[in-house]
């Protein structure tokens, strides 16, 4: 991928669960988590059910050759609640300011959808993320639901 290659954003479909699989799990591993299709990672089985059909927004980024590079998905827990879900990048992403126009897509997307916060969990192993999240503004939380994830956010928006 070449430094000014261009990123397409399109809306994920179940037909592409298989690949949204790989990128994710590829990641965890990376970085020593494990990846659970039973549980924390049931809604890449399904991703209309667990996002479309909900109201939420599932997003691939992809080069123009249709090579998947990036996931991140709303997942709707109440009328005023979001989740930022399944933000992940392959390693030739990451670092080209991908993952702060992602977020920042993410949060305009949220706020005429109704919501008035976006939650979201993470391992703080993945000191990119938890940086990107805070540099947003995002707040620490008690509220943990994931047990991979060893720190929750919220964002008022």
């Amino acid at each position: 991928m070449t430094e000014n290659a261009e990123i397409v954003v399109r809306s994920a479909t179940n037909d592409d669960c298989e690949r949204v699989q790989k990128l994710v799990f590829g990641v965890l591993r990376e970085y020593g988590l494990a990846p659970d299709l039973e549980g924390t990672d049931r809604d890449i089985a399904d991703i209309e059910a667990h996002y479309i059909n909900r109201g939420g927004v599932f997003e691939l980024l992809e080069d123009t050759q249709g090579n998947l590079l990036g996931t991140c998905g709303l997942y709707p827990m109440s009328a005023e609640t979001v989740e930022l879900r399944k933000m992940y990048f392959a390693k030739e992403l990451r670092g080209r300011g991908m993952g702060k126009k992602t977020l920042a897509r993410m949060i305009e997307k949220a706020r005429p959808m109704g919501f008035k916060k976006i939650y979201l969990e993470t391992a703080t192993v993945l000191k990119e993320a938890v940086h990107l999240y805070e540099k947003f503004g995002f707040q620490p939380t008690n509220e943990k639901h994931t047990p991979r994830c060893d720190a929750a956010y919220s964002l008022d928006i």
